[in-house]
């Protein structure tokens, strides 16, 4: 059996195709190593309270604390797969169209991309960690209900470079019809590939379809710190001379998931619809 490597043979390397299509790598990190390992531990070390210092007596500097320290596991849980087939003789009668190669990098591109997407949105609006008060949005209230998002950021001293907000096209439209907006909308054509779309106040605005997002999701604002996205494996076989198919068989196999990291959800604000 003659086995090809999509991977290699097409586009290189899997990561590339996911940065180069992904609408949602800009809203995450690679910042931990599952190398070797499905769980990895986030430790988070409290501080010391400052104190006024006396020049008398054996507690000069304050009383000696402990810092506490707490944990967070990551388990990888999303282990994903797909096959199909193609016919020789499918392939000749349609001219080459129902193509092996050109058959997985659409299911890539309409199928496996979007999926990591959807998924990745949904964590950060589940755990973000600042939820408004649902309400629906209008061109009227829309300036109002993002610069609430920003601010909660600022006052958790998010960094403001690498900020994004997600939006959908009625958000986005919402967006481009309220007076206090200034949207700048001269985007690198390599970030218009990856959805974004405009940039305000430092943000990347980040347009992605509706069916991708939470339902009734007004946006997301946060910074890639604060979530991480492993992709551990990402293997997809054209499998040329199978046995019992005259033709080709195409599998493929995706394992990922996303954490939101528990002393980062405040870069997280997350406003929903109703």
């Amino acid at each position: 059996m003659a086995i090809t490597n999509y991977a290699v043979k097409y586009s290189g390397a899997v990561d590339e195709k996911f940065t180069a299509e992904s609408k949602s790598d800009l809203c995450v990190n690679k910042d931990y190593d599952f190398v070797g390992a499905k769980t990895v531990k986030v430790y988070d070390i409290a501080t010391s309270a400052m104190n006024d210092y006396s020049r008398t007596g054996t507690a000069r500097y304050g009383s000696v604390e402990d810092l506490n320290v707490t944990e967070q596991e990551m388990t990888m849980t999303r282990d994903r797969s797909f096959t199909f087939a193609i016919d020789k003789m499918d392939e000749d009668e349609t001219n080459g169209a129902l193509n092996a190669g050109k058959a997985l990098a659409r299911q890539l591109r309409e199928v496996v991309i979007p999926e990591v997407d959807a998924y990745r949105y949904a964590k950060l609006a589940t755990a973000a960690g600042t939820k408004a008060t649902p309400a629906a949005l209008t061109a009227d209230n829309i300036y109002t209900a993002v610069t609430k998002g920003t601010e909660t950021l600022d006052d958790a001293n998010v960094p403001i470079v690498g900020r994004y907000i997600v939006v959908s096209p009625a958000t986005y439209n919402l967006m481009k019809r309220a007076k206090d907006f200034v949207l700048d909308t001269e985007i690198a054509q390599e970030m218009k590939i990856k959805g974004v779309v405009a940039e305000i106040d430092g943000m990347q605005v980040i347009k992605v379809p509706s069916s991708m997002l939470p339902t009734n999701a007004g946006f997301i604002i946060g910074h890639s710190l604060a979530c991480t996205s492993p992709i551990k494996l990402a293997e997809y076989k054209i499998n040329d001379e199978p046995q019992g198919i005259s033709g080709d068989l195409i599998e493929g196999r995706i394992y990922y998931d996303a954490f939101v990291l528990k002393n980062k959800a405040k870069a997280i604000y997350y406003h929903a619809n109703v």
